[in-house]
């Protein structure tokens, strides 16, 4: 009898627990974040479910952005897709391809009573994210926007103001000649991601366009138009500078190349995410490291428009049952508070999503002990985004980007000229979102 009364007693043990009164709703979550950043948005997801009881946010690291996105796409078709997935900004055109793979993240949070403004976000940052007709279709999470850094001691080694970083093109050029002759400094400058600092934000700064039908946010019928008069004369430039010594490539796809010739002091200056700001004060330990706007060309606009993102959104992806959609509203409500995302943007370098966080880091302080700090958020929101400016969205834009590299390769080897490698890349660049069109009619 004692013994059976132990058996009975751990089995009603065993069915309560299994009651939903005790069961906690699983929301799966994929992203692509590792090391450092992968542990904060661990962080992120432990504080959401140390905040409640009912829901339990289960983040798994899939690999690079390209792996993630290729993982949630193979996991759908089978049926076992995560309820979030983490998409970067180049994969915007195929979400919104997926027709019925994704739940849309305004739809998402009227439907389950939570509070839900787009004014409450940085318009640059929504803009991007949004359809035709203003509707937020993802959760803004870590977004970026490229930025200047540069060597204030080299500076100035060189005789040069280490307060007063070149605004314009024509400043940077003299600026980086004025180094090199100081022999404070063996190159002038560097950058990652050729395609997207010096050919999509070159774009949308000098309000050029990228693409016909509003930079892809139109529709498939798309095509590139970003061979114009603005970008060949930069491609030129960008050709002599290397010839001349002034500018050193740091090679294709992300330019791996660039943050090593930065942090070692053989180039002055460097242009990459503002994300990079961690990794770069990490680093750059022998020198003090300013920040600054990209530089424009005065003599194509007077007044440069805001740059764009990069980074990455949260995907709602459809097939759960609807009590995981109740704890991914929650969840997203809690990730957009202010002290999440003021918290999140400090730590990382990532622009904070809400005017909220913004504000809130300005009345920490955070701005003001931390100088540069607030040079993407006022370069990215300056003036009201434009039609050329606002982002782009095109299909397999991972692809047309590497074309881009190739063909700035040919132009620096001396094969092509900056028309015709911004030709050839918007004909093969064109044939890709054919190829797309085709795959999603």
């Amino acid at each position: 009898m004692f013994k059976n009364a132990l058996f009975l007693s751990a089995g009603m043990a065993a069915v309560l627990a299994a009651t939903p009164a005790f069961a906690q709703t699983e929301i799966s979550w994929w992203h692509a974040m590792d090391a450092e950043l992968g542990q904060k948005l661990e962080a992120i997801a432990q504080g959401f479910n140390e905040s409640q009881d009912e829901f339990v946010v289960v983040p798994t690291y899939k690999g690079t952005y390209a792996e993630t996105l290729t993982s949630a796409i193979a996991a759908f078709r089978a049926n076992e897709q995560p309820a979030i997935v983490q998409v970067f900004e180049v994969g915007t055109g195929t979400m919104m391809a997926a027709e019925g793979a994704v739940r849309p993240v305004y739809q998402l949070m009227t439907d389950n009573d939570q509070p839900w403004d787009p004014s409450a976000f940085l318009e640059p940052v929504t803009g991007y994210y949004s359809d035709t007709e203003g509707n937020i279709l993802s959760m803004p999470f870590n977004s970026s926007t490229p930025i200047m850094y540069y060597n204030k001691d080299v500076f100035e080694a060189a005789g040069l103001d280490p307060e007063t970083p070149p605004r314009t093109w024509a400043e940077l050029e003299e600026m980086s000649r004025t180094i090199m002759e100081a022999g404070a400094a063996p190159c002038g400058f560097t950058t990652g991601w050729v395609s997207w600092v010096q050919l999509e934000n070159l774009s949308a700064i000098h309000d050029q366009p990228y693409g016909t039908l509003e930079n892809g946010f139109g529709g498939l019928g798309t095509e590139f138009t970003f061979n114009g008069e603005v970008q060949t004369q930069h491609w030129e430039n960008l050709k002599a500078w290397a010839d001349e010594g002034l500018f050193q490539y740091g090679g294709p796809v992300g330019g791996a190349d660039a943050p090593p010739k930065f942090y070692a002091g053989e180039c002055a200056m460097y242009m990459n995410s503002s994300a990079s700001r961690a990794g770069v004060i990490a680093n750059a330990t022998d020198f003090e490291v300013g920040f600054a706007p990209l530089p424009y060309y005065d003599d194509a606009i007077a007044e440069p428009k805001n740059s764009i993102i990069g980074g990455a959104t949260l995907w709602v992806l459809n097939g759960k049952d609807e009590a995981v959609y109740d704890g991914v509203a929650q969840f997203f409500t809690y990730l957009s508070s202010p002290e999440v995302q003021a918290e999140w943007h400090q730590a990382t370098g990532y622009l904070p999503i809400t005017n909220a966080a913004y504000e809130l880091g300005q009345e920490q302080g955070y701005y003001g002990e931390n100088p540069g700090s607030e040079v993407a958020i006022e370069q990215i929101t300056r003036g009201e985004p434009s039609a050329n400016s606002k982002g782009i969205r095109f299909g397999n834009l991972t692809q047309v980007r590497t074309v881009i590299d190739e063909e700035f390769e040919a132009l620096l080897a001396g094969n092509k000229t900056a028309q015709e490698a911004l030709d050839a890349a918007v004909e093969r660049g064109n044939q890709i979102l054919r190829d797309f069109e085709a795959a999603n009619s």
